[in-house]
């Protein structure tokens, strides 16, 4: 664990703005993409960014652009395919589970689904995929795909980014700084599945 997350940073260094920019965009509305460590690589790209090895402001501006239009896309991937694309048990990616999570998701927090599922791994992914399945109102998809985007983009890139600029050591205790991002947006997934075998046992 500690190796792969030292790998973010290793990655972001070899292939720069290109890398960090396409993994937001895949994980945000792309279906193969749920796996990548959205929260922790916007944290890394903020801390290198306090090192000076990238420019915050193309941080910024480029991410929240490339999670936007990744929602977006996702919403037009559940819209014009539907449900049948996920059909697949036995399918690494088209499996029925990612897409009931996040329709259980939309279904307990409604529109707001889009803003708060940027801050829940997996879900996030899938989220704009549920919304276009159910139809939701385009101009409604819009706007809170703007708002979840701008603000999981300035809430995690400045966290790094601060982090960086108040301890100028802080690549030191990068690994530990990513691994407490990761069990954060974790614990969301944690709770849920507690509830989950604490519903099963109660039957």
């Amino acid at each position: 664990m500690f190796d792969l997350l030292g790998s973010i940073e290793s990655f972001l260094l070899a292939f720069g703005y290109a890398a960090l920019f396409g993994m937001v965009f895949a994980e945000s509305g792309l279906f193969f993409g749920f796996f990548f460590p959205g929260d922790s690589l916007l944290f890394t790209a903020g801390l290198l960014a306090s090192q000076g090895i990238f420019d915050v402001s193309i941080v910024l501006i480029g991410v929240a652009l490339c999670a936007i239009a990744g929602d977006q896309v996702g919403y037009w991937t559940g819209a014009k395919f539907g449900r049948g694309l996920f059909n697949k048990p036995k399918s690494f990616f088209f499996t029925p589970k990612h897409i009931e999570e996040a329709e259980a998701f939309y279904a307990k927090h409604g529109k707001k689904t889009i803003v708060f599922a940027r801050f829940v791994p997996v879900v996030r992914t899938f989220a704009p995929i549920a919304a276009g399945m159910g139809k939701m109102e385009y101009k409604t998809f819009f706007t809170y795909n703007i708002l979840g985007g701008i603000l999981w983009t300035i809430i995690f890139v400045l966290a790094g980014y601060f982090a960086g600029s108040l301890f100028p050591q802080a690549g030191d205790w990068l690994t530990v700084a990513v691994l407490a991002i990761i069990l954060i947006s974790v614990l969301p997934l944690i709770y849920k599945a507690i509830r989950a075998r604490k519903g099963k046992a109660g039957k």
